[in-house]
């Protein structure tokens, strides 16, 4: 496809314009034509695209908006110099006209991020949430310094096609979100181990695997590793057991776990274990969303011990009056 498009070339233009202007009628008359008046196709406006499609399109969303926060100062001229490399003088007699600055609108449900050159504009966003999609649209050739006829249509598409890579070379986002989807999924998913043992994943909502995880966070503290039994003690007290309630076999399928999910590794000729930095990483920032976050969350929301002046509860109440209000408009419309 992309072959195709490149076969589009001015030549091919003029002789598809031509064929039709033989058949259809035109201003010139035969006294103009006589006079050697002739038409002349010029580039009123050009949209050049370059489209990146996502091999995780269910992250697509989450990567965009990202994308857009961390990049919410791309308009400025500083920005737009790099992007379109051209000088941008905002002082002086030579100003450079137009205004520079990002813009993010929501159409729907879908973000677009602008950002502007004179009369060019610079698009981006997320198509039908597989792609990401830039596009430059060029108002005016003349102010990049070339003319409007179509012979300049390769230095057009130079211009656009380079904006274009610009923009996406000069952005930058502090985190990929595939990343965290798939550290999620390789915790969530159950694990086949190399001797074809089933081992389930660990939901990290689950009291049990909340109470594993938070045993982690304090046994990350011994150099030495532990064993079998500090895991016992440790994890008892929290599902409300004493450690002698807890058999070998339960203890032995939750280091099972553990390891699968790379949460703990056995030290080399030991019975003892040490959490691994990514598992102490996930596990600490796991019980502070479900302690700090999800369940206090929650409360605010569905309990009525809490005040009911709290904002995240006044937030909920406009929220519902507000889905309320447009089913009822829908209801009155038909």
């Amino acid at each position: 496809m992309q072959q195709v498009c490149d076969g589009l070339t001015d030549q091919k233009i003029y002789r598809f314009a031509g064929k039709w202007l033989a058949r259809l009628p035109h201003p010139f008359t035969p006294e103009d034509e006589q006079a050697d008046y002739r038409w002349q196709l010029s580039v009123q406006q050009i949209e050049f695209s370059t489209t990146q499609a996502l091999d995780r399109p269910v992250c697509g969303r989450i990567f965009f908006e990202q994308l857009i926060r961390d990049n919410i100062d791309i308009g400025r001229p500083d920005k737009v110099n790099i992007v379109f490399g051209r000088q941008i003088r905002r002082r002086g007699k030579h100003r450079t006209p137009g205004s520079f600055r990002t813009q993010v609108i929501t159409g729907g449900v879908c973000p677009y991020l602008y950002l502007y050159y004179k009369k060019t504009q610079v698009k981006q966003y997320l198509k039908e949430g597989r792609a990401l999609r830039t596009e430059t649209t060029l108002n005016q050739p003349r102010d990049f310094g070339i003319g409007k006829e179509l012979t300049n249509l390769a230095a057009l598409a130079e211009v656009g096609y380079t904006a274009n890579r610009r923009l996406l070379d000069a952005e930058c986002i502090s985190h990929n979100p595939a990343d965290g989807a798939a550290a999620l999924d390789a915790l969530t998913r159950p694990v086949i181990s190399t001797t074809c043992t089933y081992i389930p994943g660990m939901r990290f909502t689950d009291p049990r695997v909340q109470a594993l995880l938070s045993a982690c966070c304090a046994l990350a503290l011994r150099p030495a590793g532990f064993t079998c039994r500090d895991l016992r003690h440790h994890l008892a007290p929290q599902l409300g057991k004493t450690p002698e309630d807890m058999t070998s076999g339960q203890i032995s399928y939750d280091l099972r776990r553990l390891r699968a999910h790379q949460i703990i590794q056995r030290i080399p000729r030991s019975r003892s274990y040490q959490v691994t930095a990514d598992g102490l990483t996930t596990a600490l920032f796991l019980t502070h969303l479900a302690q700090r976050f999800l369940i206090p969350g929650l409360a605010e929301l569905t309990g009525t011990s809490p005040p009911p002046g709290t904002r995240l509860r006044q937030a909920d109440r406009a929220y519902k009056a507000a889905i309320t209000h447009l089913a009822q408009q829908a209801s009155l419309a038909a």
